[in-house]
């Protein structure tokens, strides 16, 4: 009699305990998948991933991080999220955050985005970094060297080693076309010598000088004598495997859109403008052409 007493009670333990492990499996929230189909993203080495978010009543909720490498591959396309809350998503983010993340918010630095409406597909665009968006960009550029220490007149005969964002002038004018940028981006110019891009400064304004203006560390001859416009002189602090002067002539010049803060030394993936100087100083110009062939593409599906 006590052996079958306490045999019952086992199996009434039994029965008690897997009564309560079936109760919390049904207290986990139903999970559904969240597919990406995105491309033309690139690798943005170990200090930064990707993070998508959905859009839940106004609050972004991560659906997880993710690396690209150098083939633009994603390291994961498929990510599992809670169901009811993949359901009531009215869009999409994708944003770029630092490795590791102190911050659980999304990073000013949002990248791609796109809605849901009434279907189960959002499809991306560069919304988050200029909301009128890049097409019909345009501009000119000019190979001068206004911050030479030897300017004896207004052509000083190394025009060749310094370009800058405008139509020459006395002054010289602004005439990139170019969106106002929103939160954690900036525009940076670049001159290619051999492969190798160099950053001429970033900036916001077309209408002033650029970020490097007045940095003693600067590659043009002077801190001054610059006009007010995006641009450089390559006369001094030369980077490493670069010759000084530079002679722009015939070098391919782009305007690029960086991540804010940023911590490579290359373009961003984003090159709205791309142009090739000519053989002539100012005051010859050349334009910018606008190029969209860099910019990430793709949707997201639930």
């Amino acid at each position: 009699m006590f052996k079958k007493t306490i045999i019952g009670a086992l199996v009434i333990g039994c029965i008690a305990s897997s009564c309560n492990k079936d109760d919390d499996s049904n207290n986990v929230p139903a999970k559904s998948d969240l597919t990406f189909n995105l491309t033309g993203l690139e690798d943005l080495g170990k200090n930064y991933l990707y993070e998508g978010w959905i859009i839940v009543n106004g609050v972004p909720v991560s659906t997880g991080t993710f690396s690209v490498n150098n083939e633009g591959k994603l390291s994961n396309t498929t990510f599992s999220v809670i169901s009811e809350s993949l359901k009531k998503a009215t869009s999409f983010v994708l944003t770029i955050e630092p490795n590791p993340d102190p911050n659980p918010a999304p990073a000013d630095t949002k990248l791609l985005k796109g809605d849901f409406g009434t279907g189960n597909t959002a499809t991306v665009g560069l919304d988050p970094v200029a909301e009128k968006g890049f097409t019909g960009s345009s501009g000119n550029f000019f190979l001068r060297t206004p911050t030479d220490e030897n300017l004896g007149s207004a052509n000083n005969g190394n025009d060749q080693f310094g370009v800058w964002f405008g139509t020459p002038g006395m002054p010289p004018v602004a005439s990139l076309n170019l969106p106002i940028l929103n939160a954690g981006w900036k525009y940076e110019g670049w001159v290619v010598s051999n492969g190798v891009p160099i950053s001429t400064g970033t900036f916001t304004v077309a209408s002033a000088a650029d970020d490097n203006a007045g940095d003693i560390n600067g590659f043009s001859e002077t801190a001054s004598n610059g006009p007010q416009l995006p641009g450089e002189d390559f006369f001094r602090n030369a980077p490493e495997g670069i010759t000084f002067p530079l002679d722009v002539r015939e070098k391919t010049v782009v305007i690029s859109v960086e991540p804010f803060p940023d911590n490579a030394t290359a373009p961003f993936l984003l090159k709205p403008l791309v142009g090739k100087a000519g053989t002539q100083t100012a005051p010859t110009s050349y334009p910018f052409e606008f190029s969209n062939a860099s910019f990430p593409s793709g949707t997201v599906s639930r």
